[in-house]
Formats: structure tokens, sequence, C-alpha cells
């Protein structure tokens, strides 16, 4: 299974892809799609927008998940992000596939098992779990990869169920 992980933003939206089979993760790509910050919002949309629909046809995931809206405490910002998260999901419905959504406590348990875990440990224990050399960048991306492996420990278990 091929799981696309987001990480939403609408300056930096992060993305890994991973491949998942029998709770075993592959790297497969990760990035960012980056817009101007000097754009309007409505432009930036639409280049996430763009973007998303560019990384669904290239990689043709079987899954999306992608981190629900944590407000912190600029509720201007949330309210950007909560429109970049708006075409996401549109760019998912427009290619038929559901999203799974997840809280930043989530993924944290599913990567780190512990749920209250530092950045740095989900960062260090992501990078472990797909072998890589060095910490993915940026860390957009890192958490994109991070909520990827999050999904396939979700879903892995309903999924060895059925291959058996």
């Amino acid at each position: 299974m091929i799981i696309l992980g987001i990480d939403p933003g609408y300056a930096i939206v992060g993305y890994g892809v991973v491949r998942c089979e029998r709770g075993r993760f592959t790297h497969i790509q990760h990035g960012a799609i980056r817009t101007p910050a000097g754009l309007p919002l409505h432009l930036r949309l639409k280049e996430i927008y763009d973007d998303m629909m560019t990384l669904l046809d290239t990689f043709h995931p079987d899954e999306v998940a992608i981190e629900e809206l944590f407000f912190n405490t600029n509720i201007t910002t949330g309210i950007a992000v909560g429109h970049a998260r708006g075409v996401i999901l549109l760019a998912c419905a427009q290619r038929g596939i559901q999203p799974a959504e997840y809280t930043p406590l989530q993924v944290k348990q599913s990567v780190v098992g512990y749920g209250r875990a530092e950045k740095r440990q989900v960062m260090e224990m992501t990078r472990t779990m797909l072998g890589l050399h060095k910490m993915p960048k940026p860390d957009d991306a890192a958490d994109a990869l991070a909520i990827a492996v999050c999904h396939g420990n979700s879903a892995g278990s309903q999924l060895l169920r059925f291959e058996k």
C-alpha cells in the first residue's frame, strides 16, 4: 500500500510518500509544496491544489493521511491553514480518495509510543523506521512522513487481517 502523508499549511505543505507492506515501511519520496509569502491567499490555495493534484497523479497513493488542524494561539493563521486543508481535501475528493485524519497526539503515540513525545523524538523514530541516513528536510516533510507511518500503523493491523 502506498501512503501519502500530508502536513498541511499555507506557506509550506509537507508531504511524505511511503510504501507499507506487512508492517514494514519503505521511503519513496518527501518534500514540500511552498507558496510565496507575498502572494494573495486565493492564489496560494490554487498553487496548493494544483501541486496536490500533481502529487496524487504522480504517486497514485492507495491512502492519504493528513494531520488534523491544531489551533495554537494565532486564530488568523489557523483559519488560513484551514483553507489550505480544504483545498487538500478537495484534491483528494477529486481523485476519489477519502483521507484519514490524525491528531498530533495520535501521530506521536503511533510513531514513538508516547503521545507527549518531543518533536525531535518523532523525527528520529521516523528516520529510523524508514532507514534514512539523515533527517528529512524541511521539518514539514518529516512531519508528513510521520503522519504516513502513523496511518500505516493504524491501517496495518486491519490490512494484516485481510492478507491472511
